[in-house]
């Protein structure tokens, strides 16, 4: 159970339970471990009895047994799988009990489901939270505190229906954004299914490069790369999921893409300075901290010893400068036993951290 205050803490007076979490990985797990959290009775059911054994180790609830009645299913599982076991958790669900899963698409589901007598207590939802780890052992009550979480009703989804997963959403401590399937799919091609395939093939000309290529490598061939380090199979499945909303923005990638080509062949540096504005305006659209319109951010960077301390002593420093961090990144310099730390400060405030952190003996570089 958490401290008073904490997000989750109290059991939504819509959700009391129990909660049946079909798939004990990471993420059902954590949504699970929330639910207890906030006092709510977790039924835990999965393929492979190791993951439940697991998830009940961690005291994210008990087997489910064959009379229990739970009041929301949540369905957790691979994508392939999702459309089957949300029609099974209907077929076996009571007839109030409302079914929710957890999947990355969401018209794929709802059209396997369409046709389902009980259709209109189906409500699909989307956490927008996870991390490159998988499996129940990786889970936490808290991963989904402060993220938005898409809850995508169909057009058959009864309000009562809705009402229950949306407070399920506010007992993990998340963000409800209501958005129709079709909405949803195509928000996370753009925001998360198309970056992960760009990073992909990024990341793909680095296989087999010569070792002095790589020695080059830094923070920003890093931030690139980062998300491709992802399971193929699984975001195999979800891209092939939300084929036609990806296919469409991968259209008009390509089309930039022809002329970047093209403005590189030419040495045209007008065409080239106009494509890299128009990425630049991107990240610039991209929203700022709790939401609000982003401001302008600058990287200071400290030279820091690579041993132990030496990144708390910094982060001390830097809190006693009473400049907020906003962001933090670590290069090493591959010839020496240093590390490159990136604090990303508002842009008006660089140089006053700067100053604090040289009045305590750090190196800084612009």
């Amino acid at each position: 159970m958490s401290a008073p205050g904490a997000p989750g803490a109290s059991a939504d007076p819509v959700l009391i339970g129990p909660v049946e979490v079909v798939g004990t990985g990471l993420i059902g797990t954590s949504i699970a471990l929330a639910c207890r959290r906030a006092g709510i009775e977790v039924l835990l059911s999965d393929t492979s009895p190791d993951h439940v054994r697991t998830a009940t180790g961690l005291g994210a609830g008990r087997p489910r047994r064959p009379d229990d009645a739970p009041q929301l299913v949540v369905v957790a599982v691979p994508p392939d799988a999702l459309g089957s076991a949300i029609g099974a958790a209907l077929d076996a669900a009571g007839a109030d009990t409302v079914v929710t899963d957890v999947g990355s698409v969401k018209k794929g589901p709802l059209e396997a489901v369409a046709r389902h007598r009980a259709v209109g207590r189906y409500v699909g939802s989307h956490p927008m939270a996870g991390t490159e780890h998988s499996g129940p052992l990786s889970a936490s009550a808290a991963l989904f505190d402060g993220r938005p979480w898409a809850i995508t009703p169909g057009p058959d989804a009864t309000p009562v229906a809705a009402r229950v997963v949306e407070a399920l959403v506010r007992v993990c401590g998340a963000v409800p954004v209501r958005l129709s399937p079709g909405e949803h799919d195509r928000a996370v091609a753009r925001t998360s299914h198309v970056p992960h395939l760009m990073a992909a093939l990024v990341a793909g000309t680095l296989a087999g490069a010569p070792p002095e290529h790589l020695a080059l490598s830094g923070t920003g061939v890093r931030d690139v790369t980062r998300v491709a380090g992802g399971d193929p199979r699984l975001y195999s499945q979800i891209i092939g999921g939300n084929a036609h909303a990806v296919a469409a923005l991968l259209g008009e990638v390509r089309e930039r893409l022809d002329l970047v080509l093209e403005a590189v062949a030419a040495q045209d540096r007008v065409g080239l300075e106009s494509l890299l504005g128009y990425g630049q305006a991107g990240t610039r659209a991209i929203p700022g901290k709790h939401g609000a319109a982003p401001e302008p951010m600058e990287a200071v960077r400290v030279a820091v010893p690579d041993h132990p301390g030496e990144l708390a002593r910094l982060f001390a420093d830097a809190g006693a400068s009473g400049v907020n961090i906003e962001d933090v990144r670590i290069d090493h310099d591959p010839g020496r036993p240093v590390g490159l730390v990136e604090l990303d400060v508002v842009a008006t405030r660089a140089e006053e951290l700067r100053a604090a952190l040289a009045s305590y003996g750090w190196t800084t570089h612009i």
